[in-house]
């Protein structure tokens, strides 16, 4: 559509202040509508920024970035229950960039607090305190926030294109709009008389906008029940168009090569063999690297590994050894967070306590999303347009219109599906080298393609760390705990880049899934040290929680075997005077996979559990010996997400957040050479396969909460420590370490 990135000739907005607006303590420029991104071509009707009626029909716009989460048929769902239509009738594209898109969904993840522990308050502040995205250009797909963002004004936005289409029909029919009825796209009045949608569309544009109160849960038709994905059959058809699917009239193929040393540059290169290579035109110099430009991909690609090239190494410490050297050291300094300090922990231990210690280190990780980074650029002189499946596409048309020496407004975005994200397509690196290269071919649609090995190469890295754990146990129960964490902030990293400023103050991130985990231990500190070491890092799947359950929870199990209380009774008893919901996950979870704290010979258990983005998920893998090694049999999950909009679409995060998470503990490590990235591509960075996965996977939903929370990310954090604590139980073997195949003997 024309319309998208332009503004609007008139502004059609909600009157509501969960969709464009909010409030900042007076504030007027926080609490001043954001401007209507969508421009109606002649025929169409922008009601809102989320709902398009055209001569076609009715779009929902979807400004999130869907990557297989399901978001676009879930947002959808919403807006298709208040307006009384069938979810499959309806059109959905992704939303331009702009500010009334904003996210909305990470007010109360600012709190320096347990999410189990805000008040109502402090929620109601949370909200407030969204308004601050608007300020921040935060419109981002990430935080397993799209639900939470959302859940009101999706539906709002429904209701109020329905209101305000019943208001027109009440008009053309000089009826009152209360003796209305809407059914399938269309008003209907008492006499039977049918209007569509379609037909009332420029009428209820020349209205205000209504603002009806949102239909009772009781009332709900599509709300808490699976729905088609809307990209089910276009994937299956092979029709979707991803990032690297884009084609335009005489578009060149670039292939990026880049400096292998992190942080290095280039000093010059010899693209002599290069351009000897059948459809390689030309050689581009980016600053960094090159960009071989030919007439097919291959050709690019294998030109790019025909380029000499001299590199300049970075300055960072070069090999593994060397980065964990420094992360150690940072913990001999100053802490930067004391979240969690409640008790004593440096009292005398009481007499019969058993002492328990540890060491933990995790590994630095890539994404390795399915689809490699890749965007397509087509430079005008005077505007430029970009295709690219990015996180946070108001960002990314800021750093491509840089990088042409444009106006923001002279940058026309197109987000695409996106094959995998995982927190690296909130990064902008992929969206302004393509245009970099575009700026330098006017006229001609390029797209930048990068290999496996420099999207691998190149990652910003969950962040390697170090956890140190000292607990006391005595009756069967923990009476102490202290853990020290260390590592890179993916925090600071993110918001540096994407906001030009790090915060200062507590990384409530860094120790997140530790500090804030539902236990009555009376006796709990939990300090995070950061460590500058120049790796580039960034979010990954569930972020902090990702590297702190597999350290707090393969504790509390080293605790339990201390303690001599049977795991997950160890972990119930100290849960269910602290939180109540978790503990119900928990039980969930024992009742699923009929947990009796005893194993047969030859078969482990072990269960894992994690709070994080609002969801408490608690997950039971189990293992058995065979002859061809060790094998992952059976998991069951249990989580409890609030309100589950779309039970399958939820069980299928959960499954898949849990894959993710055992391929990392089993399988996947980045390490460090010469200062470069040792794996290159899956023969040495894999991931758990078909045959290997569990072969029964049991999930329930409970929806106990009092408000929506995560589901993307808190399927992953559980995965590792409950793999490792089935080892034990197999083994007798305390994993300490990942990935985990380095030390034990799986069946692969």
């Amino acid at each position: 559509m024309s319309r998208i990135g332009k503004i609007a000739r008139r502004t059609f907005l909600i009157g509501s202040a969960a969709v464009v607006g909010g409030v900042a303590f007076g504030v007027y420029v926080a609490r001043k509508p954001a401007p209507n991104p969508l421009t109606p071509e002649d025929g169409e009707v922008a009601l809102n920024p989320f709902v398009v009626i055209d001569d076609k029909g009715v779009t929902i716009i979807v400004p999130k970035a869907e990557m297989g989460q399901g978001v676009q048929t879930t947002w959808a769902t919403l807006a298709a229950e208040e307006l009384d239509m069938d979810p499959a009738d309806l059109r959905i594209e992704h939303g331009p960039p702009g500010k009334a898109y904003y996210n909305r969904g990470m007010g109360t993840q600012l709190f320096p607090t347990a999410d189990y522990k805000l008040s109502g308050w402090q929620e109601t502040l949370g909200g407030y305190l969204s308004v601050a995205g608007k300020l921040l250009d935060g419109q981002i797909t990430g935080g397993s926030t799209s639900m939470v963002d959302g859940f009101d004004k999706m539906r709002q936005a429904g209701a109020s294109a329905r209101e305000t289409l019943k208001e027109a029909a009440a008009q053309r029919l000089g009826v009152a709009r209360s003796k209305l009825k809407t059914e399938g796209g269309a008003v209907i009045a008492p006499d039977g008389t049918r209007l569509t949608y379609v037909d009332l569309a420029l009428e209820a544009a020349e209205l205000e906008p209504e603002t009806p109160r949102l239909r009772n849960p009781r009332d709900w038709k599509l709300i808490g029940q699976s729905q088609p994905r809307h990209d089910q059959a276009p994937k299956a058809t092979g029709t979707a168009q991803f990032s690297i699917d884009v084609r335009l009239p005489g578009m060149k193929f670039a292939a990026l090569k880049r400096n292998p040393h992190q942080g290095g540059t280039m000093a010059g290169f010899d693209d002599t063999e290069a351009l000897k290579l059948p459809g390689v035109e030309k050689v581009v110099g980016l600053g960094d690297g090159v960009a071989v430009i030919a007439n097919n991909s291959w050709s690019a690609m294998q030109g790019a590994e025909a380029v000499v090239i001299d590199w300049v190494k970075g300055t960072h410490p070069e090999t593994t050894d060397q980065i964990y050297a420094e992360i150690a050291l940072a913990m001999e300094g100053e802490a930067n967070s004391t979240m969690l300090d409640r008790g004593d922990v440096t009292a005398p231990l009481p007499e019969r306590a058993v002492e328990v210690t540890a060491e933990y280190s995790v590994p630095y990780l890539s994404h390795a999303q399915m689809e490699p980074l890749s965007a397509t650029a087509l430079f005008h002189g005077d505007r430029l347009e970009i295709w690219s499946g990015n996180q946070a596409p108001i960002h990314s048309r800021k750093v491509a219109a840089e990088e042409v020496g444009l106006e923001v407004e002279a940058v026309e975005m197109h987000t695409t599906l996106m094959g995998g994200g995982f927190g690296r397509r909130g990064f902008l690196d992929f969206t302004r080298y393509a245009a970099r290269l575009a700026a330098k071919l006017p006229g001609e649609p390029v797209q930048l393609l990068w290999s496996r090995e420099e999207d691998m190469g190149h990652g910003y890295y969950r962040p390697g760390a170090i956890g140190s754990f000292r607990g006391a146990v005595k009756d069967g129960r923990a009476v102490m705990l202290d853990g020290r964490i260390a590592g890179q902030s993916a925090t600071a990293s993110f918001m540096k880049i994407l906001f030009g400023f790090a915060p200062s103050g507590p990384d409530k991130g860094h120790v997140e899934g530790a500090f804030d985990q539902p236990y009555g231990i009376p006796n709990a500190r939990i300090r995070g040290y950061l460590a500058d070491v120049g790796v580039p890092v960034g979010p990954w799947r569930s972020v902090g929680s990702s590297v702190n359950a597999f350290f707090f929870d393969s504790f509390l199990d080293e605790m339990a075997h201390a303690a001599g209380t049977d795991p997950l009774a160890f972990r119930l008893d100290l849960m269910r005077g602290e939180d109540s919901r978790s503990a119900k996950v928990l039980e969930a979870v024992g009742d699923a996979c009929n947990w009796t704290g005893t194993t047969p010979e030859g078969v482990g258990r072990g269960v894992g559990f994690c709070y994080s983005f609002g969801t408490p998920v608690a997950e039971v893998i189990e293992v058995q010996q065979t002859d061809a090694g060790i094998k992952i049999a059976k998991a069951w999950i249990a989580a409890d997400p609030g309100r589950a909009i779309d039970p399958q679409n939820v069980r299928a995060q959960l499954f898949g957040g849990m894959a993710y998470g055992l391929s990392a503990a089993l399988h996947q490590q980045i390490t460090f050479a010469d200062g470069a990235a040792e794996q290159q591509n899956f023969y040495d960075y894999d991931a758990i396969r078909m045959h290997t996965m569990p072969e029964v996977v049991d999930i329930r939903i409970l929806e106990n909460g009092h408000r929506i929370s995560g589901i993307g990310e808190p399927g992953t954090p559980p995965a590792a420590s409950a793999l490792a604590n089935a080892l034990y139980d197999l083994t007798g073997t305390r994993a300490r370490k990942l990935p985990l195949a380095d030390q034990f003997d799986f069946a692969i």
